[in-house]
């Protein structure tokens, strides 16, 4: 039995249907240190900004197709083509900025490689190297927003990343973990 059919398990509030009790419970919140993968949510947390994220949630696996896995190298050198394919796609959210942003954003992904090692290096210093544990209570109010995401929005701005304003950045840093924002009654806030 997974954890998403067990009902007497407390879970934080906003994982309140089964697309995103499975995320809720398998992904949210776990220290990612893989490259790809940052880079999959990077574009994903900018991609949702003005939806829902279970809009974003229920697009994922056609993101992943339509962008070749999430691969910067191949996003980087998308052109024209690309872009009307992209803007055809009815899988994805089809909006001719933020399209662009995952372009702009794999090239500058590639130069922060290039400069740090590993995006990974770069991104998990603006919490230290380690994830920031919160103490959070069912059904208070988490901040949109931390001085930490504001400094990481500043710097990805600097280096030309686009759709990574401080509250985008605060969600990834939630979704990849740099910070433990499950409630502590959560049964994924010890985990």
């Amino acid at each position: 039995m997974t954890t998403a059919n067990k009902p007497n398990l407390i879970r934080c509030t906003w994982a309140g249907n089964e697309l995103s009790i499975l995320y809720h419970d398998r992904e949210w919140g776990v220290p990612q240190h893989d490259d790809r993968v940052l880079f999959e949510f990077l574009i994903l947390e900018g991609a949702q900004a003005g939806l829902s994220w279970d809009t974003i949630l229920r697009k994922r696996e056609h993101y992943r197709a339509a962008f070749h896995g999430f691969d910067p190298r191949k996003i980087a050198r998308y052109g024209r083509r690309e872009t009307q394919r992209l803007l055809r796609d009815e899988g994805i959210v089809r909006n001719r900025l933020k399209i662009a942003s995952a372009i702009r954003n794999a090239k500058a992904f590639l130069a922060v490689q290039e400069e740090f090692g590993s995006f990974d290096r770069y991104i998990w210093q603006f919490v230290g190297g380690k994830p920031r544990v919160n103490v959070w209570r069912l059904g208070k109010k988490i901040p949109a927003r931390t001085a930490e995401s504001d400094a990481m929005s500043k710097d990805l701005k600097k280096r030309g990343f686009n759709f990574v304003g401080s509250t985008i950045c605060y969600a990834f840093m939630q979704a990849t973990g740099m910070v433990n924002d499950h409630a502590v009654e959560c049964f994924r806030y010890r985990t």
